[in-house]
């Protein structure tokens, strides 16, 4: 089990080269081993593009070496048609007698279909090889899959003493600033690795944020605010149509005189949970990932929602003295860096399909 555990890893390091070119498909790596060596690799690399059992088998000098042979894959091999031909149907007609798998795909159209699929041809399959790992690599696609919603990371910055901000009324008055440029490098990444990033209406009319991602070399997520009564100027940030926007409103707000270019406005229903309706909206308009920047009153209903999945909180070795609690993660950090003097906690809460219920609305 050893050696199968480091070929898997292998797999995994394969699959993280495919890191922001593959979604919304997972990221996949798999390696084709011949009388203990490796004679084969690949990974997939972009959405549409051939997938990792594809690639590595294609790398593979002699073909003939693959009927006593063993594939590696990170993930279960398709069965179906999309995009590109099944994977378990290229591994049969190449007779690969073993695969060894890292975890299942819970994508309905495979979910065990590609493993069963195999064995039905006659090849021997084994699964949960290095499972959790292969898991984590993959939980923004397995929450979407398992949960039906966006995988959530909240983020905020706060005092040593617990603060997120001093207590303001008027953009007119400047938020604190925690974050060092280099901290804001890494809150720039994580916004360049969501699919949406969210604030609410307070934050929104506070700090007239862009919401854009400028530090870091990436694609900037699509805008989401909360706005049920309109208070937003037109002449905001949030508003300018330099990136897709959603915001969302009460339900029964006209909407004359707001039609701007690249911003779209969803109406809420009154009698349903406010944040299951955006994470269904998100879903719908595949969004796979929500990065939520505050402010403290959204990120505390998240919080108490159970509808997160990562929070990164940067301490600055500051005192405020009073303001705006910063909310409270009452578990242990599961990693602390420390960048430029600041300490950052990264919290992970581990999900199941029995965990995507609501507590309390907006």
């Amino acid at each position: 089990m050893l050696i199968e555990e480091k070929i898997m890893w292998r797999c995994l390091e394969l699959a993280r080269c495919g890191a922001g070119h593959t979604e919304p498909n997972p990221m996949v790596g798999a390696v084709v081993v011949h009388d203990g060596k490796i004679i084969g690799e690949g990974y997939h690399r972009k959405c549409g593009e051939g997938h990792a059992e594809v690639n590595a088998i294609a790398s593979v000098r002699d073909e003939s070496l693959l009927r006593d042979a063993t594939l590696y894959v990170s993930l279960e091999p398709c069965s179906h048609y999309g995009k590109t031909p099944p994977c378990a149907e290229l591994i049969l007609r190449k007779r690969i007698p073993r695969v060894v798998v890292g975890c299942m795909d819970p994508f309905p159209e495979v979910s065990g279909r590609g493993v069963r699929m195999l064995r039905e041809g006659g090849v021997e399959v084994v699964t949960g090889v290095l499972e959790r790992e292969a898991w984590e690599l993959n939980r923004v696609f397995m929450t979407v899959q398992t949960l039906r919603r966006p995988y959530v990371r909240l983020k905020w910055a706060q005092s040593c003493d617990g603060f997120i901000d001093k207590a303001r009324t008027s953009v007119a008055e400047p938020p604190v600033v925690f974050s060092t440029p280099e901290t804001q490098v890494r809150v720039h990444k994580m916004r360049a690795e969501s699919a949406a990033i969210m604030v609410g209406t307070r934050t929104a009319l506070l700090d007239n944020p862009s919401l854009t991602v400028r530090r870091w070399a990436g694609q900037s997520p699509v805008r989401v605010v909360l706005d049920r009564e309109f208070l937003i100027p037109n002449d905001y940030h949030l508003l300018d149509g330099s990136q897709p926007t959603l915001v969302f409103t009460s339900e029964g707000k006209g909407q004359e005189g707001k039609e701007i270019p690249g911003v779209t406005y969803c109406e809420l229903d009154r009698k349903v949970a406010v944040l299951p309706q955006i994470l269904d909206e998100l879903f719908r308009r595949k969004l796979n990932s929500l990065m939520v920047e505050g402010g403290a009153m959204l990120l505390n209903s998240f919080l108490e929602a159970g509808l997160w999945n990562e929070a990164t909180v940067e301490t600055a070795p500051v005192e405020l003295g009073a303001g705006v609690e910063a909310p409270i993660i009452r578990q242990p950090a599961a990693e602390t860096l420390f960048c430029a003097g600041h300490r950052i906690d990264i919290y992970r809460r581990r999900h199941s399909v029995g965990d995507n219920k609501i507590s309390k609305s907006l």
